[in-house]
């Protein structure tokens, strides 16, 4: 049932918009209560007088139309919404999307909106499988967009093949399924780190890693969603969130890291240590830059703090911490130690070795390892799914 779940249907302009008042009537029958956005072309193929008629709202349609209730309409109606649903969605709205263009009520809207988006295509398969399609849908799934897979068969244009809009059951039990799966984080305290530390050898130079904190953002996208207060302690990165329910704290090195992650420990239920701290920097920083020397360097390092170690020291038995492995080799071996000699409740691994895991990748293929050494191997997916998965893990482990 989808009872007080409120859901915003946008229509772009595709033959496949004539299912949409079916989808409206199922997700009314639901209980739901329905808002629809509609571009101008998608109003070749829908009325307005229909789609306000099921929805029984008034429809959104033009920027500067002088019915809107309110002259920002995609600013409140974002506020007023569970859930977006792009459906149909043309090349031309996920171009807009993925490069953060705002020409119409609809690309307005996406931007504004800060919960969840799913995207049902519809379009010829020459367009669907063309590479500027098929990036500004990777990128915008790696973002944490759903897709809702267009399906096989006959198309508008007498041919056959793939980008037939999903059917509107469908995408009503997918919404419903989502909308559904319950908020099982619900007031649990999440502390969880993202991104490298930068370990400064001269006031213009440092040593870091190629941690971008995707996966970092990913997790604590993905805890809100499902109604946790998220502490996210992030490195330097180009990642924003929005989210009320997520509390950001920006460090720079791996000394602020510890500080910042022993400040907030004691007060989280569920700790993940996502980021990829800096193993060593420099034993002292120069004053100025130093000049290039005509053959060597010699610069001397020193450990960094094990952030992880001291947390699993001080972890209380209501507490549950999880870690992440990147290795290169020795795999399992290095990460079982890790689970032991951290006190973790489970590690997350990934291997360099693993062709799109890693850093600087949208996808991530990783294996759970829990403190029984018994393990869980996953796919390669894009990581807002990965998320999924480790949540998932720490749920369900969390219960226990």
């Amino acid at each position: 049932m989808l009872k007080g779940k409120k859901i915003i249907i946008g229509i772009t302009g595709s033959i496949a918009a004539y299912k949409i008042p079916i989808l409206i009537r199922s997700l009314i029958k639901e209980g739901a209560e329905v808002k629809i956005v509609a571009t101008k072309n998608a109003l070749e193929f829908v009325t307005k007088i229909t789609l306000e008629t099921l929805s029984k709202n008034k429809l959104y349609y033009d920027v500067f139309d002088k019915d809107n209730d309110y002259s920002t309409e995609h600013i409140s109606m974002a506020e007023w919404g569970d859930v977006l649903i792009v459906a149909p969605a043309s090349a031309n709205i996920i171009g807009k999307y993925a490069n953060g263009i705002a020409d119409n009520v609809l690309s307005t809207l996406l931007l504004a909106f800060t919960k969840k988006v799913f995207i049902a295509p519809a379009m010829n398969t020459g367009m669907y499988k063309s590479f500027p399609v098929q990036k500004n849908m990777k990128y915008l799934e790696a973002s944490g967009i759903a897709f809702i897979a267009p399906g096989y068969g006959d198309l508008a244009c007498g041919t056959v093949g793939d980008g037939r809009m999903e059917e509107p059951a469908k995408i009503a039990e997918i919404l419903s399924e989502y909308l559904n799966r319950g908020q099982d984080l619900k007031d649990r305290k999440v502390l969880i780190t993202a991104g490298p530390t930068q370990e400064s050898i001269d006031p213009v130079r440092y040593i870091s890693n190629h941690s971008s904190g995707l996966m970092g953002f990913e997790l604590a996208k993905n805890c809100a969603e499902r109604g946790a207060l998220v502490t996210l302690i992030a490195g330097p990165v180009s990642f924003t969130v929005t989210m009320p329910n997520i509390l950001r704290i920006n460090v720079v090195t791996a000394e602020q890291m510890k500080a910042a992650c022993l400040g907030h420990f004691e007060h989280n239920d569920i700790t993940i240590m996502a980021a990829a701290v800096a193993d060593y920097t420099s034993e002292v920083i120069a004053a100025k830059k130093l000049k290039k020397q005509p053959e060597k360097i010699s610069i001397k390092f020193v450990k960094t703090p094990d952030i992880l170690a001291e947390l699993g020291k001080r972890k209380r038995s209501d507490q549950m911490l999880v870690g992440f492995a990147l290795e290169t080799d020795n795999e399992l071996k290095n990460a079982k130690l890790k689970v032991k000699n951290k006190n973790l409740d489970f590690i997350v691994l990934n291997s360099l070795s693993d062709k799109g895991a890693g850093f600087k990748h949208f996808t991530n293929k990783i294996t759970i390892i829990n403190k029984d050494y018994a393990m869980k191997v996953f796919d390669l997916k894009p990581k807002s799914k990965v998320a999924v998965d480790i949540v998932n893990e720490i749920v369900a482990t969390y219960k226990k």
